[in-house]
């Protein structure tokens, strides 16, 4: 019969069951009717009836809808069972699925970009092989020599300020080249690209928005708006799923136009041109035909090899190389060893309840012995029973599945509300259809796992019952032929007996025995869940515990942005917030500690102590005005502080950090050492030493820092930190000082209000979330654990009724079966935590990255770990244990 006829025919079985039994009920007894009168029988007619039924595709899937529907009439009656079950698998699979939301569109999916993994972040090579972001000048050079890629772009971060009718507006934005958006492969959606004829000095200002900011004003495409005090016309759209992986809060992006022949100074050499500052992220598209090792290779054989044609500064020497990424690698590197120790720990949470739900269907299995059988009486051989108890579980499965949708849904939103700043592709984190054929995937295969091993299990004697039936009747033949051997006989019989006991004896050892054995793994993936969050939390108390260099009590910053630069702005809008009741100190800065800034330059000795080939070394550059050291509470090791009198026009004084002193000038007296630093060219004088302090995170080096005031600097800072410490809490302080700002220009934006306790805490976000995620996949796992434990006791206690009533008759005191009980659940638990250990010694070098001041094999944190275990062990097994030594001996011996 052909494919065709036969799908044709199933489908007709299907939706016209009567008229088919009708059909083959006329086909047998068509066949009946030409056997000779004493063959037949309805015996014959049934069995071949049910033979025609069983041919064709449709029987099968007729067969697995009967499954599916007696499954459903099997859960429905015990809604106890069902509900435990599935809320089990709900609370694994949404977890899984809500973590795997996250981690897939971040570290596996590709990004949203044509061939985005032809695209590559090139960074300049600093010391010890870090990246440092690169120059203008490195850029034209790449540009103009490389045959690798089809397309180069450079970009740089930009905040300007949306002045219109309403409030000013800070927006996220960026600078790029004309080829930006041509190297990741994105066109606007309404308007046109950057032009290469705009991108020059003194071009014209065009800007491109994102489509959220044009859906603000919708008129605004081709005509022009206000940003930073200038006239730009916005030329373009991009497309409304935009995902900007560079700057992910970018909202709008104009030109560079720089001179991309510059020369290193400007102004008769008194400080270099912006051409040639390391401020440029750089990203390049390997052209088609060149594999990424041959474009590696010649970006390195570039840095290596200088021309004539294009001349290179000594800080822009590329003298140590350039550094080739994947732009997923370089966007993904810091969130990746968190995210896949993240992943790791909730595939332990899914195991946990999977082997949870295991042992309960196993448990179920026990009281179902007799249904088993009575089956297997009328004819059910153990394929097909197997595979009706494999549909009962994948029947909870799936409706543990839907309900882990929903908790999914629900872990989305808190993951995204709950990550750090640093983590990349926050928009693409959701319930999509990748995310839903794994929740499938993961049903599917949770189904299949929790049933098919109970299932094997519990009708494993099936067989040794065959096997005994077919031995009792050869046995009775011996026993009609050989009637006048009774002895011999009644021997037989006893042996058969016997035969009975055994099997079914070992079956019961095996069953108990699995049980506990997925008890055991459950309390030691629990311990391991559990090692990590401890880990990651004293990890995180480590952290706080480090001093950052400054007083972060009664501390609140907010920063402002002058887009005319104004000194004498920022000078009045201080001596307001001064005059704030409340406030002790007030002063500004042109960068805060932790607050993700980085700004640093080039600084050279007079006495050049410490010199490379160009006599330079760097330091972060903190210009401020006279009091910032007073109002954030550094330390003052040596000298003076900068004050009022360090101005314009005087000698320009700086301070300097201890490690600065320490690297720069070791065995000097640093106060009276003169440096040149950054663009300045006027030697600066150092009047004091002050603290170190912790700039990017609390568990970075210290970095060496210069401080120097606003008006001794080459330029004002369009943005300025305040920084206002209070004598009480200092962020209801917060509308007074704007007020106060705002009283001086109300049309400056005011942004990032915070105090700098939350500025300490934010700095360790990832660590946060890490241990957020592990201590709440910790305490589940306890939960089940604990459950799984109190299960297979209490399955116990019920089992050895009998046992326990004959304790009891023969004189044991309900200690004694208090006793008895305990030691069998801790001796599971204690199993369970030696092996634990061995896992979480692995385990734990997971999270190595992730740790800070405490080691991965910690005493402390195991030691309590293991007290915990014991703890809710005991817990556990004491329930099962007082209701055991409740029974009463009588009631107990009558149990069957």
């Amino acid at each position: 019969m052909s494919l065709w006829r036969q799908m044709r025919r199933g489908l007709y079985v299907l939706t016209h069951r009567r008229a088919a039994d009708q059909d083959i009920a006329d086909e047998v007894q068509h066949f009946l009717d030409q056997m000779a009168p004493g063959d037949r029988s309805s015996a014959r007619a049934t069995m071949a009836r049910e033979q025609v039924r069983s041919y064709g595709w449709e029987n099968l899937v007729d067969q697995v809808i009967g499954d599916a529907r007696y499954a459903a009439r099997r859960l429905r009656a015990s809604p106890g069972f069902t509900t435990v079950c599935a809320i089990t698998l709900a609370v694994g699979i949404g977890a899984s699925t809500a973590i795997f939301s996250a981690v897939y569109p971040i570290l596996f999916e590709p990004l949203p970009y044509p061939d985005a993994g032809r695209i590559l972040m090139i960074s300049d090579r600093g010391a010890g092989g870090s990246r440092v972001d690169v120059t203008f000048g490195t850029y034209a050079e790449l540009g103009a020599r490389s045959r690798s890629f089809s397309a180069l772009a450079v970009v740089e971060p930009w905040q300007p300020t949306l002045t219109s009718r309403a409030e000013p507006e800070r927006l996220d934005g960026q600078r790029v080249s004309a080829g930006y958006f041509r190297t990741l492969g994105i066109t606007p959606r309404l308007g046109r690209d950057f032009d290469a004829a705009d991108d020059r000095p003194h071009g014209p200002n065009v800007v491109l928005v994102s489509n959220a900011l044009w859906q603000k004003d919708a008129s605004m495409l081709g005509k022009q708006i206000t940003l930073d005090g200038d006239r730009y016309t916005v030329i373009g759209v991009m497309p409304a799923g935009f995902d900007n992986v560079v700057s992910p809060s970018a909202q709008v992006w104009s030109l560079l136009q720089y001179e991309s022949s510059a020369p290193f100074f400007r102004d008769a050499g008194s400080h270099y041109t912006r051409e040639w500052g390391h401020h440029l992220a750089m990203i390049g598209r390997v052209r088609s035909g060149v594999t990424l090792d041959a474009a590696r290779r010649e970006i390195e054989d570039l840095a290596r090899v200088p021309t004539p044609e294009f001349v290179r500064p000594s800080w822009a020497s590329l003298s140590d190389g350039l550094t080739v990424h994947a732009l997923q690698d370089d966007v993904t590197s810091g969130v990746r060893p968190a995210l896949l120790a993240i992943l790791g720990a909730v595939l332990l949470v899914l195991t946990i309840a999977c082997v949870n739900v295991t042992n309960l269907l196993l448990a179920r299995g026990v009281q179902r012995r007799s249904e088993f059988a009575m089956r297997a009486a009328l004819g059910a051989g153990r394929a097909r029973i197997v595979g009706q108890l494999v549909t009962e579980s994948l029947l909870l499965a799936l409706l543990g599945g839907v309900l882990g949708l929903g908790l999914a849904a629900i872990g989305t939103r808190t993951l995204v509300a709950l990550s750090p700043p640093e983590l990349p592709r926050v928009d693409a984190i959701g319930i999509n259809g990748s995310v839903f054929l794994y929740a499938f995937g993961v049903t599917t295969a949770c189904g299949l796992l929790v049933g098919l091993v109970p299932a094997l299990q519990n009708t494993a004697n099936l067989r040794q019952r065959e096997q005994r039936e077919q031995r009792e009747q050869r046995e009775q033949r011996e026993q009609r032929e050989q009637r006048e051997h009774r002895e011999h006989r009644e021997h037989r019989g006893q042996r058969g007996q016997r035969g009975q006991r055994q099997p079914r004896q070992r079956h019961q050892q095996r069953h108990h025995s699995i049980r506990k054995a997925l008890v055991v793994t459950e309390v030691a993936l629990a311990l391991i869940l559990l090692v990590s969050a401890g880990l990651l939390l004293r990890s995180l108390g480590s952290l706080f515990s480090v001093p950052p260099g400054f007083r972060p009590s009664h501390v609140l910053t907010m920063q402002v942005q002058d887009a005319q630069s104004r000194y004498a702005f920022f000078s009045q809008a201080l001596d307001a917030v001064r005059r704030v009741p409340g406030v002790t100190s007030a002063a500004y800065t042109s960068q805060l500690p932790l607050s993700g800034r980085v700004d640093g330059y080039g600084a050279h000795m007079e006495s050049n102590t410490r010199t490379d080939e160009s006599g330079d070394f760097s330091a972060l550059r903190y210009t401020t005005s006279p009091g910032y050291v007073e109002a954030m509470g550094i330390a003052l090791r040596r000298g003076r502080l900068l004050d009022e009198h360090d101005i314009a026009g005087q000698p320009h004084a700086i301070l300097v950090s201890e490690s600065f002193a320490k690297r720069n000038l070791a065995g000097q007296d640093p106060l009276g050492q003169r440096l040149r630093f950054g663009p300045d060219t006027v030697w600066a004088t150092i009047v004091g030493v002050v603290a170190d302090v912790k700039q990017q995170s609390l568990d970075g080096d210290e970095t060496d820092a210069v401080y120097n005031t606003t008006s001794q600097w080459v330029w004002v800072d369009a943005k300025q930190s305040f920084v206002v410490h209070t004598q009480g809490d200092a962020a209801a302080l917060a509308p007074a000082v704007k007020a106060a700002i705002w009283s001086v220009d109300k049309d400056v934006p005011i942004v990032q209000a915070a105090t700098m306790n939350d500025l300490v805490a934010r700095s360790e976000a990832k660590r946060q979330f890490a241990l957020t995620v592990f201590e709440a996949f910790g305490l589940a796992a306890l939960a089940l654990a604990a459950i799984g434990l109190y299960g297979v006791l209490s399955g116990s206690v019920t089992e050895r009724l009998r046992e326990i009533g004959v304790r009891s008759a023969l004189g044991a005191s309900p200690s004694d079966i208090v006793t008895l009980i305990i030691r069998q659940g801790m001796t599971l638990a204690t199993l369970g935590i030696a092996l634990g250990l061995l896992g979480a010694i692995v385990a734990s070098r997971a999270i190595a990255s992730l740790l800070f001041g405490v080691s991965s094999l910690d005493p402390t944190t195991y030691a309590g770990v293991i007290v915990v275990l014991l703890g809710v062990s005991g817990l556990a097994c004491w329930l099962p244990a007082m209701r055991a030594s409740g029974v009463a001996p009588l009631i107990a011996l009558r149990t069957p």
